[in-house]
């Protein structure tokens, strides 16, 4: 007996075909199809259970954010909510309770206030960005003259880091910090940089103005979050670039600003003092402000050393044009040696100017190299400017 017309697009065969191939064909078919259905149901089972558990997370209560102040014998934990009090709890099952340190941020049960779970110690983005990712470029090659300055900080700073077991033998603790003083564009932080690139120390810069903050006590979290962050990346190098911003003399009367910027300062004396160790952490800041800088910051067991950088003379004036020079495109016939000399009370900062002005000229006349008059004409502009800058400035002068 002939099977009956199937719907949809299947179709009988003929009369005459063969039904038992037919038939195979139409059983293959709906197997395949069966396979398909099964497997497009157990990835919903899949996606059902998945939505389920998320549904489920998401209406699981908040939990609690809480300190550890304290360890006790019985395995329980003195815990500082977020919410104030204190509190002496449990440690739920899973958590290593010989790894919970003390000041480690952990979860709790929003009802019981267990520990459910350690969480990672955060720390202001402003701090993490000051962290250079790579490492400094700059060497000591970069420096054009400063050599007795170059020694004193390479001492201070290099030599604890590379050869502490000498600081041991003799029975003394390294200087804690160096600070480096003198006018804008003498090199500070580029021996800053080139003391990192010696030491392959992580090299972390911060601008002393961003440690002032608006609310109260935000600038001293800052200050205790750089020097964690320090210690964490050990061995480190801190810089606090423009250090008079936030370490400026105290005084009796002021604004809620000026005692927001003494708290911070407090803070940074206490971490100078080092009542935690500190590791391979090396402390450096530069100001050309030193006269308005508190006393206490001076003091020694704070910064140690304090480094004058005086302007360039002829000798280091000739290196540091030389040393501007080498990447570019020059004729011969250029005299470094006259220009060193007519440059006298340049700093260095006014000396990669003059070669960026000649460098500039010779790209506005469209010639691919730098000649004679090309810097003579960059050391006129830049006279005029410093000219023009003196007889804006006050009496007394601007700078140290």
């Amino acid at each position: 007996m002939a099977p009956e017309e199937s719907e949809g697009d299947v179709s009988t065969p003929e009369k005459g075909e063969d039904w038992n191939k037919w038939l195979i064909e139409e059983t293959e078919r709906f197997e395949s199809e069966k396979r398909q259905l099964e497997t497009d149901v157990s990835r919903m089972k899949r996606e059902n259970a998945h939505l389920k558990g998320e549904l489920a997370r998401l209406r699981a209560p908040p939990q609690v954010i809480g300190t550890v102040m304290d360890v006790l014998d019985d395995g329980r934990v003195s815990i500082k909510s977020s919410s104030g009090p204190d509190f002496v709890v449990h440690i739920s099952e899973g958590i290593d309770k010989e790894n919970l340190d003390i000041g480690e941020r952990v979860a709790l049960h929003r009802q019981t206030l267990a520990v459910l779970e350690t969480l990672p110690s955060t720390k202001d983005p402003l701090i993490m960005g000051a962290e250079v990712e790579k490492k400094p470029t700059e060497t000591y090659k970069d420096i054009g003259g400063l050599v007795n300055e170059l020694h004193e900080l390479r001492s201070t700073v290099e030599l604890p880091m590379l050869y502490p077991e000498r600081f041991t033998d003799v029975g003394i603790e390294p200087p804690k910090g160096v600070l480096l003083v003198g006018q804008p564009g003498t090199g500070k932080t580029l021996m800053a940089k080139a003391v990192a690139n010696a030491t392959n120390a992580t090299f972390i810069r911060l601008i002393g103005s961003e440690l002032v903050q608006k609310y109260i006590g935000e600038g001293a979290r800052l200050v205790r979050e750089l020097f964690q962050l320090a210690q964490e990346k050990a061995p480190s190098i801190i810089f606090i670039d423009e250090l008079d911003a936030v370490g400026a003399k105290r005084m009796d009367v002021g604004t809620t600003g000026d005692r927001e910027v003494q708290r911070t300062l407090m803070q940074l004396l206490g971490e100078l003092d080092g009542f935690t160790p500190r590791g391979n952490v090396s402390i450096m800041a530069a100001s050309n402000r030193p006269d308005i800088l508190d006393e206490a910051l001076l003091r020694p067991g704070r910064f140690d050393r304090i480094i004058k950088i005086p302007l360039p003379e002829e000798e280091a004036r000739l290196k540091i044009i030389k040393i501007h020079a080498s990447n570019m495109s020059i004729q011969r016939g250029v005299n470094y040696k006259k220009l060193s000399e007519d440059t006298e009370g340049f700093s260095g900062a006014d000396l990669r100017a003059l070669c960026v002005e000649a460098g500039m000229n010779a790209i506005d006349d469209k010639r691919p190299k730098v000649n004679s008059k090309d810097f003579a004409k960059a050391l006129e502009k830049i006279l005029n400017r410093l000219n023009d800058a003196e007889i804006s400035e006050p009496e007394g002068g601007l700078y140290y």
